[in-house]
């Protein structure tokens, strides 16, 4: 498909005025309606899901306030959502600044809550008092009952929170009864690309909630596939550690766990190390995931590497002088860090950072103090810990070495790229394009065929090293790892500079066989493990060339699924020839460029990181050591295995 670009003349002016009735003051929760992606981030079916979490996040408040123990959540199969709570119930009285009642302020008014200093909720997650609002603002309709002191109060709004059935009572209900129970439909005028939720999207959340807030019972309905779950962790995120850990082989049975308060920060770290290299360190603030990390996790890094250097000196495991680096003593380590802060200030791009100065010295003064104390009271284990970093920092030596045989040379030293690669003549990386291409018969038809002003091509000879099961200095000593790393420019790991990156596409062409999907794989797992960046920047594609080529005298045509097959066969007629292609190197140059390489013509898979914690588990599934889950995987998804070579 032909990309297309919009070019804006600065120097056009609009022709309209400007004066002062020309501001335009939308009232109410009409400013939501009109830019609703300045609320949810987006109508997509991801923030059709946040409107879930905004009313969800003020039932988990009201738990952190120690006031209800109990969520439900419900999607029925009309797609309205439910979400009960056994707290206090929200309250009904009239609100003096509002002159309405407290229920319908909070869902009618913008920034009205108990969560902006009156002491209410010490700490909340979601929009902080937006939520409840912006939910009703988007919805077809929304309503609300509370239940408190024998009564059931009703209250429904409709098309974008207009109140429907003003606040009352509607009947008596149990004593023992109190908490709120919402309902709502989002309003497909604003979410018109979809009002369909997904079950695995909420389950993952909805788990993850129960993880990260101990002893709450979170219960989870889907009709629309008739799934019901329900979760509840009395260890919290010691479980947590356990659930993520459960496709690895940990080196030590006990989960390290502490928590402590100060500054009125609640912290709270669960850790355990497995024998692999890499580490999965994942923090939170008020249950929201700090993806960029923060103060919070630079607190738990200072302590840990504080720690387990000291207590390796003063044991005699290392030399006096001698350090372990950070590096060392996170190598295969689990960890998740929560923190409940009750005015949490982010930053970063996507605001998923953690800036409060504060946190660092919070973090860092329990979990250092109370990881000091287990270690001295489990020293075996300790010892283990101090072994893996202490073989960790002697990798890190040997990888540093192997590393100067991957680094670009400067314009002042001789260039070294790998002799199989064909590259581009042009320097700018915005339209460069790599194709790594299975085997040399494929190579050299892409080579013919390519447009080698933009395209570079460069063969592999066989399967690369499965990283997950090595340490760095052998994925740095491996042959066909340094010859993508090379080209690339950009460094890897802690060193990567993706400012560097020579090719803005890099494109993954394998056979359309098992062979072909398992290299991919393999090539997928590197760059996941070691290249995030071009993945989290959007750089890498998959390349989908044809499955099938159908002729017919001079008519050819290809496709790309059986379904698409069929269809031209059909279409076509009788006495046509079909070639169903296995290799790449079963195309000519001018066949391999038309279908897969050509800008104009080709299909391409853009590869994203939607959950970095689940692609995690995905990979060491797949790539790890323990057979078990990967045999359970392979059981469980083979009845949608197409195109399997026997």
């Amino acid at each position: 498909m032909e990309e297309k670009h919009e070019i804006y003349d600065l120097e056009e002016k609009v022709e309209h005025s400007y004066e002062a009735d020309d501001i335009q003051v939308l009232e109410g929760l009409e400013a939501v309606r009109k830019r609703p992606g300045m609320y949810i981030g987006s109508t997509s079916q991801r923030g059709l899901h946040h409107l879930v979490w905004e009313i969800v996040d003020n039932s988990i408040d009201e738990a952190l306030a120690g006031y209800a123990d109990e969520i439900h959540i419900r999607v029925d199969k009309n797609h309205i959502v439910e979400v009960e709570d056994n707290g206090r119930g929200m309250p009904v009285g009239i609100n003096s600044k509002s002159g309405i009642s407290a229920v319908e302020t909070i869902f009618t008014i913008l920034h009205a809550g108990g969560k902006f200093g009156g002491g209410a909720y010490k700490v909340s997650g979601g929009l902080h008092g937006v939520g409840a609002s912006v939910v009703n603002a988007l919805s077809e309709w929304l309503s609300v009952s509370v239940f408190n002191e024998g009564k059931e109060y009703f209250v429904k709004f409709s098309h974008g929170g207009n109140i429907e059935e003003p606040l009352k009572v509607i009947g008596p209900c149990d004593p023992e009864k109190h908490g709120s129970l919402v309902r709502f439909k989002a309003d497909p005028e604003i979410f018109q690309e979809t009002c369909e939720y997904d079950f695995e999207v909420l389950n993952k959340r909805i788990r993850q909630l129960a993880f990260l807030n101990k002893g709450i019972h979170l219960i989870f309905e889907f009709e629309p596939e008739d799934k019901k779950v329900d979760y509840l962790y009395h260890g919290g995120i010691k479980e947590y550690v356990a659930y993520l850990n459960k496709s690895k082989q940990p080196i030590h049975e006990e989960i390290i766990y502490s928590e402590g308060e100060d500054e009125e920060v609640l912290c709270e770290v669960a850790m355990q190390y497995n024998d692999g290299y890499v580490p999965s360190i994942y923090s939170f603030c008020n249950n929201i995931n700090t993806g960029e990390g923060g103060t919070h996790e630079e607190g738990f890094r200072l302590a840990l590497t504080r720690v387990i250097n000291n207590y390796a000196k003063d044991n005699n495991l290392i030399k006096k002088d001698e350090s372990l680096s950070g590096d060392d003593v996170r190598e295969g380590l689990t960890a998740i860090i929560s923190v409940k802060h009750p005015d949490p200030q982010y930053e970063g791009q996507t605001k998923t950072k953690l800036g409060n100065s504060e946190v660092r010295k919070v973090v860092s003064s329990i979990f250092g103090e109370q990881l000091e104390r287990f270690f001295l009271e489990n020293p075996n284990t300790a010892k283990i810990i101090v072994d893996k970093a202490i073989l960790a920092g002697k990798a890190r030596l040997a990888a540093k070495k192997a590393r100067e045989l991957t680094r670009r040379k400067t314009a002042l030293e001789i260039t070294s790229l790998p002799g199989k690669l064909a590259d581009c003549s042009s320097k700018d990386a915005s339209e460069c394009e790599i194709y790594i291409v299975e085997g040399d018969s494929a190579g050299g038809s892409a080579k013919q065929g390519r447009n080698s002003r933009f395209q570079a091509i460069l063969p592999l000879r066989g399967k690369i090293l499965n990283v997950e099961k090595a340490r760095l200095h052998r994925i740095f000593e491996n042959n066909e790892i340094r010859s993508m790393i090379t080209p690339f420019g950009c460094g890897i790991g802690e060193e990567m500079d993706i400012s560097k990156l020579r090719y803005h596409k890099i494109m993954i062409m394998t056979d359309a066989d098992v062979d072909g999907a398992h290299i991919r794989t393999l090539m997928l797992t590197f760059f996941y493990r070691y290249l995030r960046p071009i993945i989290e920047g959007g750089y890498v594609y998959i390349a989908q060339p044809p499955l099938y080529k159908l002729q017919k005298g001079n008519r050819i045509e290809y496709a790309f699924k059986d379904e698409e097959m069929e269809a031209l066969k059909a279409e076509m007629g009788d006495k046509i020839s079909i070639q169903r292609y296995k290799g790449l190197g079963e195309m000519n140059p001018e066949q391999l460029w038309e279908t897969t390489m050509d800008p104009e013509n080709r299909t391409l898979i853009q590869v994203k990181i939607e959950d970095a914690m689940e692609a995690d588990q995905i990979f060491e599934m797949l790539m790890g050591d323990d057979v078990e889950p990967r045999k359970n995987f392979i059981t469980e998804n083979a009845v949608y295995v197409k195109n399997l070579d026997i």
